[in-house]
């Protein structure tokens, strides 16, 4: 068996899709020089793609935070200088070649994925972690291959019986193993595999970072302009990152179990952050065993050289002020995207916002006018949902949205505050609807013992939700025009007339499926007086169509 095996830089591993449509794996060095000719990346999950993504990413920000488009060194200093290198390589329209190569070249021996001393995003076996005093177990708990195959996941109510890679579950390519190491790294759970034993008290790293996250990226026409559009060079839009040190570059891997580290000033070192130390094991040219133990880590509150998440304020009260924090907020699986319209897009500075970094980096580039205004810009997010504390992953999810470049620009924040607005105005319909679910219930109900169910309206709620989402996100793309204008004051007027359309239609609906003892109606005695009601569904749908054309007035 050879020492070395498999170089990252030649190998062909990253899975991305072609112009017709088919899937292609190809080397690191040709994802990024030939970026222009691929669609976008194609791995197995969404959330591999973003781990790759960020992967290509720490190269590009090494690169060019070095050199100049030309390969001369330059290092960046000034913000003008940020923006006019993005511009340069944008106007191309592809990633100078020279620089690329030339880099990758000269890092060629860190990108082995088996080797004696430097294993590429692990820990060489005379190094890892061992359990105190026990020699023999240096290499902590092992796991099987397909345990690191998270197209076929295992909870807590399923086991892994199938494989789709040809294989069988046990055994993984190097490609594939490639692929999911990066992204065990990014969003592995918390099942127990540490060495030794965790000091009382201490909270640990828990699951990977990208776990922790509510991921948000932008998505262009190809994988050259989705590399570029998350290629953020600037700080909350107006401070240049730290040195970019790349975990590659540093003198050695580190090898300490469970580490706490200082929150990274710069993109390469965060997107190449070793949350576990990891050993991989191979037979006959395939994977068949890993060694996993807790890695890096550090405090993610006010982490704000993360660019890829969602943030929510955390107000700490300490016994001489109140302290407002920022925390990465997950994404919820049941949540369309747009809902979470103004978190990830702010309409205004507020204390108790702070706009993901990729979407303040856009909004630079299109008040600066590198951008289109007339083409639509799109944004993604995906997120790992975990099972029972954070000991298995559930679900995988992901969502998008797409709307004019525009709309990010500081000319057209009113249309924002509209959407939030909108936004909003659905959360107010979708709880009438629910108020009327309950109302109906209500008039079927004999007895007041029967009524106390705090789940009723919650599936109308979700289906008022289904039946407004495609024409929210059709209305959302459709926005062209200028605020404050007639044209935006009309596009405004016709979504709320589907939207009041949509939610009466429902509780219509709603009231005809009820039958006619609840058109009737009754009378129910409430349990703390000797007040009654008269409950109908022909009394309660009066109440919400005035109710929801409120709403919409």
């Amino acid at each position: 068996m050879k020492d070395k095996e498999f170089n990252l830089l030649d190998e062909s591993w990253v899975r991305v899709i072609l112009p017709d449509c088919s899937i292609k794996e190809v080397s690191l060095t040709d994802a990024i020089v030939h970026a222009h000719e691929y669609g976008d990346l194609c791995g197995e999950l969404p959330t591999q793609n973003v781990a790759v993504m960020r992967l290509l990413l720490a190269v590009l920000h090494t690169v060019f935070s070095r050199t100049d488009e030309e390969g001369n060194p330059a290092p960046l200093e000034e913000p003008d200088e940020a923006l006019l290198r993005w511009k340069t390589i944008w106007d191309v329209g592809r990633f100078p070649e020279k620089p690329v190569r030339d880099y990758l070249e000269s890092q060629h021996e860190k990108f082995w994925l088996f080797h004696p001393e430097r294993p590429f995003y692990q820990v060489p076996e005379k190094d890892f972690p061992k359990k105190e005093g026990k020699e023999e177990d240096k290499h902590g708990k092992p796991y099987s291959a397909k345990k690191l195959n998270g197209e076929i996941y295992e909870s807590a109510n399923k086991v892994r019986l199938f494989s789709q890679n040809g294989l069988g579950r046990n055994k993984l390519s190097y490609a594939e193993a490639a692929r999911w190491i990066i992204s065990l790294q990014a969003f592995d759970d918390v099942a127990v595999k540490y060495i030794n034993e965790r000091e009382k008290g201490k909270q640990g790293p828990g699951v990977g970072w990208l776990g922790k996250l509510g991921i948000i990226t932008a998505e262009g026409n190809n994988l050259f302009e989705t590399l570029m559009l998350n290629f953020v060079l600037l700080k909350d839009g107006n401070e240049i990152f730290g040195e970019e040190k790349p975990t590659w570059e540093q003198e050695r891997a580190n090898s300490k179990e469970e580490k706490e580290i200082p929150v990274p000033d710069n993109l390469a070192e965060l997107y190449t952050l070793q949350t576990r130390r990891l050993l991989l094991l191979r037979n006959d040219e395939v994977v068949t065993e890993y060694y996993l133990c807790q890695g890096d880590y550090f405090e993610s509150n006010n982490a704000f050289i993360e660019p890829m998440t969602i943030w929510k304020p955390k107000l700490s009260n300490t016994k001489d002020k109140s302290v407002l924090y920022y925390y990465p907020d997950t994404h919820d699986s049941s949540v369309q995207m747009w809902r979470e319209f103004a978190s990830t897009f702010p309409a205004q500075k507020s204390e108790y916002e702070h706009t993901p970094g990729v979407v303040k980096w856009i909004s630079e580039l299109q008040n600066a006018e590198f951008l289109d205004d007339n083409e639509m810009i799109k944004f993604c997010i995906c997120s790992a949902e975990y099972g029972a504390s954070n000991s298995s992953i559930a679900d995988v999810f992901s969502d998008e949205l797409s709307f004019h470049k525009k709309m990010l620009s500081e000319a057209e924040c009113g249309w924002r505050i509209a959407i939030t607005d909108e936004v909003a105005k659905c959360k107010e319909a979708a709880n009438k609807v629910a108020v009327l679910a309950k109302e109906i219930d209500m008039a079927q109900r004999a007895k007041t013992k029967e009524q106390k169910n705090d789940d009723i309206g919650k599936e109308e709620d979700r289906q008022f939700y289904f039946r407004i989402d495609v024409p929210f996100r059709k209305w959302l793309e459709s926005i062209n025009s200028e605020w404050g204008t007639e044209e935006s004051e009309a596009d405004r007027k016709r979504w709320r007339e589907t939207a009041r359309k949509i939610a009466i239609a429902l509780g219509e609906e709603m009231v005809a499926n009820a039958g006619e003892d609840a058109f009737t109606g009754r009378m129910i005695k409430d349990d703390k007086s000797d007040n009654k009601k008269y409950y109908s569904s022909a009394k309660a749908l009066l109440t919400f169509r005035s109710e929801v054309r409120k709403i919409y007035d």
